[in-house]
Order: structure tokens, then C-alpha cells, then sequence
């Protein structure tokens, strides 16, 4: 079972894939994270950023999830490739051949949560913090969703200390954790 946070940066992702893990680790489930690869990037990211980074967070992200899901039950994922994809659509223009891969690795996730933006970004020293390059990110991440008829859980806006619960909730019940849980 791999389950992702999908959303543009600085909104509460990587914060949620830690809740999330740790309650289900509490649960006795074998889980492991697949933490956000951008930021170990060789080369620029955010608006400096090329086909060739976005090309390397893209596979790096892939490799990741290959690596988590050879060891673990469930992987909760810090992103996922259509995350990263709009990032590069929007540094690049979009790719076909690159979107294709996309397309049929998105088949790979049991689940997607997409996280609004909710407040403003904290300095990290790695994100940017551009409030119309978050928003145009999140944007992008919308419309692909809905072109790929894609199915997701939208989180509320506004009501970030309420997340974890629902998250919590919708994966618990969801018929492949049920079987893992009995």
C-alpha cells in the first residue's frame, strides 16, 4: 500500500507523513517514508531549476518508492511523481514522453491526499518562499489532477490541526489496510 501527500511546498506535508507513519507504526504495521527528494538535489530546484534536476527528482523519487515498498507493508510518501512532474511542467513546459511515465506510475498509489496551502511558507533555506510560485505550483498540481481524472482526498482548507485525524481515518478504513490489519 503506498499512499502519498501531494501539494506544492511549505503546506504541511512532510509534518503529516510523519504523524502519519508514526501512527501507524503505533498500529503494529510494517511503514517506512519516502521523505521529499528535491532536497537532495545535486543541482538547482525551485524557480532556478532545469529539465535535468526536475529529470533527477522525478527518478529519484521513483527509485525511492521502489526501494520503501521492497521492505515495507505501507509507504507513506512525501510527494508524489505529479507533484514533481508540475514542477517541472512549469519550469520546462510539459513533456509527453516524461508525462507518460507519469501517468502510469501514478497507477502505483493507493491512495493521494492533496494538501491546500494553508498560511505562508517558513524559510527553510531550501524552499522557496514566493507566495505566486506556491500558488501557481498548486495550481498546476490541481489541473493535473483533474486531466488525469485522478482519485484524491482534498484536505479542508483552514483546518490543518484537523488533517492528521482524517488522514488517520480514510487509511485505516480503506479495504487494503483492513486486510493487513486482521
Amino acid at each position: 500500500m503506498k499512499l502519498a501527500f501531494i501539494g506544492t511546498h511549505g503546506v504541511g506535508k512532510t509534518t503529516l507523513c510523519y504523524d502519519l507513519a508514526a501512527a501507524l507504526k503505533r498500529q503494529g504495521i510494517n511503514v517506512d517514508m519516502v521523505k521529499e527528494v528535491a532536497r537532495l538535489s545535486p543541482l538547482p530546484i525551485n524557480r532556478k531549476t532545469s529539465l535535468d534536476a526536475q529529470t533527477w527528482i522525478l527518478s529519484t523519487q521513483v527509485a525511492e518508492e521502489i526501494r520503501s515498498s521492497a521492505h515495507h507493508d505501507v509507504v507513506v510518501c512525501d510527494r508524489s511523481v505529479l507533484d514533481n512532474y508540475a514542477y517541472l511542467a512549469f519550469a520546462c513546459g510539459r513533456q509527453k514522453a516524461i508525462e507518460r511515465f507519469v501517468d502510469y506510475w501514478m497507477k502505483s498509489y493507493t491512495l493521494l491526499f492533496k494538501v491546500p496551502i494553508s498560511g505562508q511558507a517558513a524559510a527553510d533555506g531550501v524552499r522557496d518562499t514566493d507566495e505566486f510560485f506556491m500558488r501557481q505550483i498548486d495550481q498546476l498540481v490541481d489541473t493535473l489532477l483533474v486531466e488525469k481524472k485522478l482519485r484524491f482526498e482534498r484536505l479542508p482548507d483552514g483546518s490543518r490541526d484537523t488533517w492528521i485525524d482524517i488522514v488517520k481515518d480514510i487509511v485505516l478504513e480503506h479495504p487494503e489496510m483492513n486486510s493487513r490489519l486482521l
